[in-house]
């Protein structure tokens, strides 16, 4: 893949009124950039160049979802400016607004910011109240009643796929989990938006409130349940299994998941599945990071580290399963 002539997006970005743009950390399947529109911190985010910009790459749909949810009680950044470029020489790029806050996984990252678990257990619920939010958006409203829904059964396929792709020895035995899935799948709920890797380290906050959701590469429409369990298992230490500051200080799963159905109005049924679904779903992209880092000159330690996990992962898959409420 060319690297992103630096020069080129810099004279793009002139014309926009952006200036003194910065390459910005994260970010796998598009360039972030902290910049400055006037007296305004900005952040720019462009489609890799050389490829085309679809799926995940493709920086104006998100774009568009981010602009349909402005001014609504889901926190989004104010899309300022967009660029559809000539992929794929030249890609497209959109320019948002800064936004104030922090973003952290309190039950992964090993330093965390200077916040209380106090603050943090406020921000989870937060982040669950928000994330129902976003889950009563009629999809007429939001102009996306044309984009194709997908079900619980595509989302176990989706990952499948993945792990078709990895070693066999990362995750023993995923196929039974796959097959133990397809055969218990629930029936989908009505179709709305669906984040697809809503957890805290994809929110800003500040305090307890959740000042922005970001990271909107692969939002889909399908069931919402598939948001919740991801959240579910990402706020749940007996996940990945780490010795973090605040593993044992924060709201359990079960509190969390509450929270949500309150905010939203109405019980959620076979959450216990999709918490299976989301352990299966992390142990397929985990193991295919590992495999990419495992192909580097110099792997990564910590992302090695996460090789015992994987199994631990669809272990944690088959007790969600074999749970009353799955």
């Amino acid at each position: 893949m060319p690297d992103l002539d630096p020069e080129e997006l810099a004279s793009r970005l002139r014309s926009a009124g952006v200036v003194d743009a910065r390459p910005l950390s994260g970010g796998a399947s598009s360039l972030t950039y902290a910049a400055r529109m006037g007296e305004r911190r900005v952040v720019v985010k462009v489609a890799p160049p050389g490829v085309a910009p679809v799926h995940n790459r493709d920086v104006l749909r998100q774009a568009r979802l981010i602009r349909a949810l402005g001014g609504t009680a889901v926190p989004v950044p104010e899309i300022l400016h967009e660029d559809v470029g000539d992929p794929p020489a030249v890609p497209p790029l959109f320019v948002m607004s800064w936004v104030e806050g922090d973003s952290f996984e309190p039950l992964f990252d090993v330093d965390p910011p200077n916040v209380t678990a106090d603050v943090v257990s406020e921000r989870l619920r937060d982040a669950a109240r928000t994330l129902a939010g976003l889950h009563r958006f009629d999809l007429g409203w939001l102009g996306l009643v044309h984009e194709p829904a997908s079900g619980p059964v595509d989302e176990v396929d989706r990952w499948c796929r993945t792990l078709e792709t990895v070693d066999p020895p990362l995750v023993p035995g995923w196929r039974e989990v796959y097959d133990a899935l397809r055969a218990t799948a629930p029936v989908p709920l009505p179709p709305v938006v669906v984040h697809g890797d809503y957890r805290l380290g994809n929110l800003f906050a500040t305090g307890g409130r959740v000042t922005a959701v970001v990271d909107w590469e692969i939002w889909s429409v399908g069931d919402p349940r598939v948001d919740v369990g991801w959240f579910l298992i990402n706020a749940d230490p007996r996940s990945y299994r780490r010795a973090t500051a605040l593993a044992g200080s924060l709201p359990p799963p079960e509190e969390l998941a509450r929270v949500y159905e309150d905010t939203l109005g109405q019980p959620q049924t076979d959450l216990a599945w999709f918490e299976a679904l989301s352990c299966f779903k992390s142990a397929a992209t985990w193991s295919l990071i590992v495999k990419h880092n495992r192909r580097r000159s110099s792997p990564d330690r910590a992302l090695e580290a996460m090789v015992p996990v994987l199994p631990a992962l669809l272990r944690r898959a088959r007790d969600h399963l074999a749970s009353p409420t799955a």
